[in-house]
């Protein structure tokens, strides 16, 4: 069966609603993961392979863990702590700085690139990965100016001019939790923190947002 789209899939929430909204709109999709280095990595591959058993799409991983060796992330340098205690999700001062601390060099550049490729090769018209608007006001590497960007980048660099589709790019946190019990998607599975501990955090931003929006939304794990 022809591959219609490539999922970006870090098991995190954005790219787990994601996985399961291309799912359910093309059925043959391949799930693509990285491995650049990122301190969350094993926890982030237990949930993505676990979505992918669930639903019984062929998962990809990739080691980029050389491209990014020059990184200067607290997500990937083991010297440097991952922003908890400063961080203030309310704040858009605070939270631009907590964005700066955990600034991945040019990653969703590199992953829809690569990402690219791979669909490219494989016929498929679609690439999908997880942003939202709520983090598109710190990240602009989330914003729709940014697959708009690409997209157009890809119409020259892509044969079939594969096409960025994101399912959750308009909405917040809360809007993708509540997408996600539609989905039926165990969020208990899900792995949003920065760290890869037994449980998740609840101190760095990507906790803290997925809490934030639990709570909103009703919903205790």
């Amino acid at each position: 069966m022809e591959t219609k789209a490539v999922v970006l899939l870090s098991g995190g929430l954005d790219s787990t609603v994601n996985l399961y909204s291309a799912f359910k709109e093309w059925g043959d999709v391949l799930a693509l993961s990285f491995h650049y280095g990122q301190k969350a990595f094993p926890q982030e591959l237990k949930a993505a392979t676990y979505f992918c058993g669930e639903l019984g799409i062929p998962h990809k991983l990739m080691d980029l863990r050389e491209i990014f060796s020059w990184d200067q992330s607290s997500l990937t340098q083991s010297g440097k702590d991952v922003p908890t205690d400063s961080v203030d999700i309310e704040s858009e001062s605070a939270s631009k700085e907590s964005a700066a601390a955990v600034w991945v060099s040019n990653r969703n550049g590199v992953f829809l690139n690569i990402a690219a490729c791979v669909a490219e090769s494989l016929k498929a018209s679609f690439i999908v990965p997880g942003f939202n608007k709520e983090e598109a006001a710190t990240f602009p590497d989330n914003s729709e100016d940014f697959i708009d960007a690409t997209n157009r980048a890809l119409s020259f660099s892509t044969a079939n001019r594969v096409e960025v589709r994101c399912f959750t790019q308009k909405m917040d946190k809360e809007k993708i939790v509540q997408e996600a019990l539609k989905l039926e998607i165990p969020l208990a599975k899900i792995w949003p923190c920065y760290h890869a501990g037994e449980s998740r955090c609840g101190r760095c931003e990507s906790c803290q947002r997925f809490e934030r929006a639990l709570k909103k939304v009703g919903v205790s794990l």
